[in-house]
């Protein structure tokens, strides 16, 4: 199951979305989310998913490395798609003890499902496409304005990008100590879902003493190079918007256009 987890890992390709401004994705991913939010019948699914489809054409990313990062999600989406079904009111189609399945709970369960999928692939093209020095430059970038209200943006947008850049080596991290245990004798696959949890309860510890070790070496050797903050800093490479990047702004502003006045 850890090794399902994608989130925060950059796949490398040569596509023109991975050339887009981060500031044109990262504002591309909130108003792919709001349109998700903007129709409320299956054509405007028709579209979105369209929509996500070309995008991951032009990303050139696997369809298996996307499929693969929603496994972990899966529980919570079954359970969302369960509840759903089960507690929404309305015309009667089935019934079984005290639950009752109803005409409106089955189109809940399925709008409130494709749209969890689709959200949770727009977000992870932006992650899969960006790198996190990019990504944070980007974030840096958008929220600029908040500085204005002593927001500190630079520190903020480089504790997500550290965030990201962590996933992906913690769960290294783990699979490696879940290797040196089950070399020890240590069962991880067998039994009920409660005996797979307890089993997993002796990788906490050495797991954190990872993290934390990994954190103090970051922070020693951001104080050695005399990392201050963001203010009176400069960019090697400042970030400017290209012509792709209209033509992406264009294609999101039809995409909300076509969810808001779709049938």
């Amino acid at each position: 199951m850890l090794r399902d987890i994608t989130l925060g890992q950059y796949y490398p390709a040569e596509s023109v979305i991975h050339r887009l401004d981060p500031r044109t994705k990262f504002l591309g991913t909130l108003a792919f989310i709001v349109a998700l939010f903007l129709f409320k019948t299956f054509w405007g699914f028709l579209l979105c998913g369209g929509f996500i489809i070309f995008v991951t054409a032009l990303a050139k990313l696997p369809i298996k490395f996307l499929i693969k990062g929603m496994r972990p999600i899966l529980f919570l989406l079954l359970f969302m798609m369960i509840f759903n079904l089960l507690l929404t009111p309305g015309e009667i189609i089935g019934q079984w003890w005290i639950f009752r399945v109803t005409k409106e709970g089955v189109y809940a369960a399925l709008f409130m499902g494709l749209r969890l999928v689709m959200l949770v692939f727009g977000s992870s093209i932006m992650t899969y496409t960006t790198t996190p020095n990019k990504l944070t430059s980007g974030m840096e970038s958008v929220f600029g304005f908040l500085k204005i209200f002593k927001v500190p943006v630079h520190e903020l947008a480089m504790m997500i990008s550290i965030a990201l850049r962590f996933i992906p080596i913690l769960l290294d991290e783990t699979n490696k100590i879940m290797k040196a245990q089950q070399a020890r004798g240590a069962d991880f696959e067998t039994g009920g879902l409660i005996k797979r949890a307890k089993a997993l309860v002796p990788l906490l510890i050495p797991l954190f003493v990872s993290a934390f070790r990994r954190a103090e070496e970051l922070a020693e050797a951001m104080e050695a190079r005399c990392y201050h903050g963001g203010k009176g800093r400069t960019k090697m490479k400042p970030l400017k918007y290209h012509l792709r990047d209209l033509i992406a702004y264009l294609s999101l502003i039809g995409l909300i256009v076509g969810c808001v006045f779709i049938p």
